[in-house]
């Protein structure tokens, strides 16, 4: 068997590589003892390239194109070789296809929800997903890197790494924009593209570039999710006693329409039809008032309290009764200093008119009936 596999590789002269799959990112051409005919042909198609490894070490990079292994086209190979043999011999090299093309629809998402703390909410738990697309940018870097002597390595052998990374960037920025929760559905392109740019140096440390950064959801609990439906549907509602008319008044026609309810559908549609006709009677009566009732009249006011100022102390506060009592009994005078809440400061009672009027004298007893005149 293995004698036909080294005749089968002498006989092959053309290098390429045909991947009909979608997630295949290299690819080590297989040759019996890695033996390639000096003259060969090398065919790398479009979106790939070929990477030639000695011993090791990474020789050539070939581009997109058509070569013939020979001198001229193997500069770094043929100085690491040195072709003792006239140029002619077979070499050993490893020689290792790489896709250059976009690899998109990779999923990211949160593990683990984001805790944040928002100012409608207070602290709420965030999850968030959405997709990504990457392709090879340096081939000798990302097999250096990352492949190795892997001959068969696939999206599925970096993507999770490269998750951790999107995700973890993406946990950053979310924290530091301070995006309420209610507007995040309007900044999603925005925090892609942030995010987008905050990374693409990470990515490129692998030699892969990050084409597109897309936010797909940013979703709260279920638990948190339902009482946010609960407290929209009450604004689409709008006036709950209207709806709740509405809504007994639909009842009340599905009772009537249902003839095999029997006693209690008749009993239902009774009750209801008493609850109707009171809604319909006070309605009628605010009518006919034309004008809602009277509110309670508001309080009556505060009286005024003046606080008197005596021999360097601070008396009372004092009403206006007690303030007349004590001017009558000559214990408050004009001079009197006194104060009350709003004034600036101490005044003379005589310079404040609520107290003015205090001192003004009572009129004088009206003068006795004259006497009778004597009997005639």
């Amino acid at each position: 068997m293995a004698f036909w596999d080294k005749l089968k590789g002498e006989l092959i002269d053309i290098i390429e590589w045909l991947d009909d799959s979608n997630n295949t990112m290299v690819r080590r051409f297989e040759r019996y003892g890695n033996e390639i005919k000096y003259g060969a042909r090398l065919v790398v198609r479009e979106g790939q390239a070929a990477l030639f490894v000695n011993e090791g070490k990474l020789a050539d990079v070939f581009k997109p194109g058509t070569y013939t292994l020979e001198t001229q086209n193997l500069p770094i190979l043929s100085t690491l070789l040195g072709w003792k043999h006239g140029f002619e011999s077979p070499f050993k090299a490893e020689v290792y296809f790489v896709s250059t093309r976009r690899f998109v629809d990779q999923k990211w998402g949160t593990k683990n929800p984001i805790t944040l703390r928002d100012a409608e909410f207070g602290p709420v738990r965030l999850r968030a997903f959405g997709t990504y697309g990457i392709r090879v940018d340096d081939p000798a870097v990302f097999l250096r890197e990352v492949v190795g002597t892997d001959g068969h390595f696939a999206t599925e052998e970096i993507t999770n790494q490269l998750r951790n990374l999107i995700v973890s960037r993406f946990t950053d920025s979310l924290g530091e924009s301070k995006i309420p929760v209610l507007d995040m559905a309007a900044n999603y392109q925005e925090l892609g593209d942030f995010v987008h740019e905050r990374i693409v140096s990470e990515f490129k440390e692998y030699g892969i570039e990050l084409t597109k950064l897309l936010v797909e959801n940013i979703s709260l609990p279920p638990a948190v999710e339902e009482a946010l439906d609960k407290r929209s549907s009450m604004g689409v509602i709008g006036n709950l006693d209207q709806y709740t008319k509405f809504q007994a008044a639909s009842a009340m026609e599905a009772a009537a329409n249902n003839p095999s309810g029997g006693g209690a559908a008749e009993g239902m549609g009774l009750g209801m039809g008493f609850a109707m006709a009171g809604q319909m009677a006070n309605a009628m009566q605010g009518a006919n008032a034309g004008q809602t009732p009277p509110s309670a009249p508001p309080p009556p006011p505060t009286p005024s309290a003046y606080h008197v100022a005596s021999n360097g102390q601070t008396r009372g506060p004092y009403d206006l009764n007690t303030i007349r009592q004590q001017i009558q009994s000559g214990e408050f005078t004009q001079e009197s200093m006194v104060w009350k809440n709003g004034m600036s400061g101490w005044m003379p009672a005589g310079q404040v008119a609520e107290l003015l009027s205090l001192f003004s004298k009572p009129p004088p007893p009206p003068p006795a009936a004259p006497p009778p005149p004597p009997p005639a």
